[in-house]
């Protein structure tokens, strides 16, 4: 009976490891936005200037980040990282446009936004 138990033990526990796991990947995977949202340093003026045209290692960024995830891009943009840092979502949520990214998520809802 008291191996039964340790096994129902065992099984529990990594039941509950795995959901934690689960919970722990986010839109960015393992990586939370406002860490990521660091590699969006290139986009500092293009995000606070939606008349700017942004830098190619600012659409680089953008479209590393897009491909991995669009859900990601939206979360860096949004993120308290690049709000603190005074970017303007509104704005910021324009760059794929502005850097011609043609595989850019057209429509995505970011939060109440739209890439």
């Amino acid at each position: 009976m008291a191996v039964i138990r340790g096994v129902v033990v065992v099984v529990l526990a990594l039941v509950v490891v795995a959901a934690a796991a689960a919970d722990g990947a986010g839109e960015c995977g393992a990586t939370p936005p406002d860490k990521m949202a660091l590699k969006l340093a290139p986009c500092a003026s293009a995000a606070k200037d939606p008349k700017s045209t942004p830098s190619s290692g600012c659409c680089t960024a953008v479209h590393t980040i897009g491909k991995q995830s669009p859900k990601c891009l939206c979360a860096v943009m949004l993120s308290s990282t690049t709000r603190n840092a005074g970017i303007k979502p509104e704005v910021a949520i324009t760059i794929p446009k502005r850097c011609n990214i043609a595989d850019r998520p057209v429509g995505y809802k970011c939060g109440v936004l739209l890439c």
